[in-house]
């Protein structure tokens, strides 16, 4: 089970960020999470949004450059050694973490975690055999 995510390739320029985010509030976009990471000559700003269509769509009316792909959202234990304990999980079964950000829920004994590993299939069955708790498109709206 996986969400889908938009990755946003920005120039390393001041208030391409800005203009990225302002696209997405004319198209009347919700920000259910958002990761920047950068380099010095450009940015990669991953999003999980209310409707990546129209995210998309406009976002690439104003030239940015656009990828959708599909990240796992986990719920887990909000205290010490919580994320560690999921990601035992994937160093038990030798699954590579590409990267993974973090954001906010109104449930406060939970963490909301996004993750993006090199074999999505492998480690959905070997969270799904832990009894992870995956969360779907479904369950982030309702966050």
């Amino acid at each position: 089970m996986t969400v889908k995510q938009i990755s946003i390739f920005v120039e390393n320029k001041e208030g391409r960020i800005k203009k990225a985010i302002d696209a997405l509030a004319k198209a009347g976009i919700n920000i259910r999470a958002l990761s920047i990471a950068d380099t010095t000559k450009y940015g990669i700003l991953r999003l999980i949004v209310s409707d990546n269509e129209k995210a998309i769509e406009a976002l690439e009316k104003d030239n940015f450059i656009v990828k959708e792909n599909e990240v796992i959202v986990l719920a887990v234990p909000d205290e010490p050694n919580g994320l560690n304990s999921t990601l035992s999980i994937f160093d038990e079964q030798d699954i590579n973490l590409e990267y993974l950000y973090a954001f906010v829920s109104s449930n406060s004994d939970e963490a909301i975690v996004a993750m993006r590993l090199e074999n999505m299939e492998k480690a959905i069955a070997a969270l799904e055999g832990s009894n992870a708790k995956i969360l779907n498109e479904n369950d982030i709206k309702n966050l």
